[in-house]
């Protein structure tokens, strides 16, 4: 009997190979299953797993087809009106670090603040939002340095019923009026913290290095590790002991570690021109890291811990409309629900095309704030913005969870115009999404109570077993 499975295949670890469908059903064979259905040579036993499962229907059965068809809008993003901002005060730092992934300039800089006639733009901007939720993050620059247009923005969006707060801030200095400013129960801080103390100062400048730490206990010891979220950036040519990483983020109390490596972005992409690719290295550390916490974890159950983008892929299978993560929603249309407002009150689609801009790179900027800002650039860039129609993603057992960012391709290879499996974003998702495949089928205790945990369930590992396809 000859089958037609409407799934893509991928071969994983184990001589195990995953099969999925467009709406993102999936299940695991052996590489005999393949050979019978590409030989025409099904058995019955095929036809019935298939069959029970969802994965083929009776021609034109229309509760089985309107069951597809919701699963797979399910997959798809929805965007409403704009209700995250992620706003530049200033592009002055009091920091220069090597991997700054912005093109930022010195705290003693003229010219590189809002201007009054730009803030009154900002203000009037988030008044004329037609929604009653909104997030604001601060970018910089160091944002903390104008502490003034970060309180004005905040109080102007008292209106809203539900509003959070991120300041993103490598957290050197503390006064009064600042802590005045995280008091804010609606406020988050964002910093990096990319190890031990050695490591850190020897990414940052050294000098200043007890400062950040001080501050970074005195700020957790406050308001808790809720707070606060932290990450590392990562030099992959020369990456930190493992254990070092998770030892420093345990001490501070916070669970989460989201690994980032050095950015093709802003100064890094001149002073560590090798992060432009990401080569298999740079994939077996994650994936060790990943292992690690899942040991971790099993071992000493009073905490979690979790790599973050891991566990956003993670839920893109499981829970598809869990989080809005930008880089893995498909489609994933530029500035019609988020947007940045730069420094100079330019409007940018994403914080990567900003920091394109200022490189040299391309100018993907789409207006002045209260400007009419959606023309021809806008237009260009939403067209090119699903992973639908791109001929190696729809061969990609991985499009249904997987999303497109044609930033980072025009920051790395400055087109879009490039075969996906070439790219830096594909490689990286492939290697992750084969990870967790392969953690799924597994069958081992320890990788469900940490699965069952990342994807918000009862930290059972039965509870997460249900859950397998």
């Amino acid at each position: 009997m000859a089958l037609t499975i409407p799934v893509r295949s991928r071969a994983i670890a184990d001589q195990r190979v995953i099969h999925v469908s467009d709406s993102g059903e999936f299940f695991a064979s052996g590489g005999d299953f393949m050979d019978r259905m590409l030989a025409g040579a099904s058995t019955h036993s095929d036809e019935i797993f298939l069959r029970d499962r969802g994965h083929i229907a009776e021609s034109g059965d229309p509760f089985q087809e309107t069951v597809r068809l919701f699963n797979l809008a399910q997959r798809w993003s929805r965007t409403g009106t704009v209700d995250y901002l992620i706003l530049v005060p200033t592009l002055r730092c009091n920091l220069s670090c090597s991997y700054c992934q912005v093109s930022r300039v010195t705290d003693k800089a003229q010219g590189f603040d809002w201007s009054d006639a730009t803030l009154v733009a900002v203000l009037a901007f988030i008044d004329a939002l037609p929604t009653n939720h909104i997030k604001v993050e601060f970018q910089g620059g160091e944002p903390t340095l104008r502490p003034d247009l970060i309180q004005a923005v905040i109080k102007r969006c008292d209106r809203f019923e539900q509003k959070q707060f991120v300041i993103c801030t490598n957290l050197q200095s503390i006064d009064a009026t600042l802590w005045s400013i995280f008091d804010n129960e609606h406020l988050y801080i964002s910093t990096s913290l990319d190890g031990t103390a050695a490591t850190h100062a020897n990414q940052r400048t050294g000098n200043r290095t007890s400062a950040f730490l001080d501050n970074l206990a005195a700020v957790i010891e406050r308001y808790g590790p809720e707070k606060v979220s932290a990450l590392p950036t990562i030099d992959p040519k020369a990456p930190p002991e493992i254990d070092e990483i998770i030892d420093t983020y345990k001490s501070y109390g916070l669970d989460s570690v989201f690994l980032r490596p050095i950015n093709y972005q802003g100064f890094a992409r001149k002073r560590h021109r090798y992060s432009r690719e990401l080569d298999e290295s740079w994939n077996a550390y994650h994936r060790a890291f990943v292992e690690r916490i899942i040991a971790i974890n099993w071992q000493d159950r009073t905490r979690v811990l979790e790599e973050t983008y891991f566990s956003i892929c993670l839920r893109r299978i499981f829970q598809p409309r869990a989080d809005r993560h930008v880089d893995l929603r498909n489609p994933n249309p530029l500035a019609v629900d988020y947007l940045v407002i730069d420094h100079d009150g330019t409007i940018y689609p994403t914080d990567e095309a900003r920091m394109l801009a200022r490189s040299g790179v391309i100018d993907l900027g789409l207006g002045k704030i209260g400007d009419d800002w959606k023309g021809e650039t806008w237009e260009l860039l939403n067209g090119h913005c699903s992973n639908a129609f791109d001929p190696a993603c729809e061969r990609c057992a991985y499009q249904p969870f997987c999303g497109k960012d044609v930033i980072d391709d025009l920051a790395r290879y400055g087109t879009i115009d490039v075969d996906r499996t070439e790219t830096a974003f594909c490689q990286k998702h492939l290697a992750i999404f084969d990870h967790i495949f392969e953690l799924i089928y597994r069958d081992d205790e320890r990788v469900n109570y940490s699965f069952s945990r990342w994807l918000r369930m009862d930290g059972t590992a039965a509870a997460f077993g249900e859950h397998i396809a």
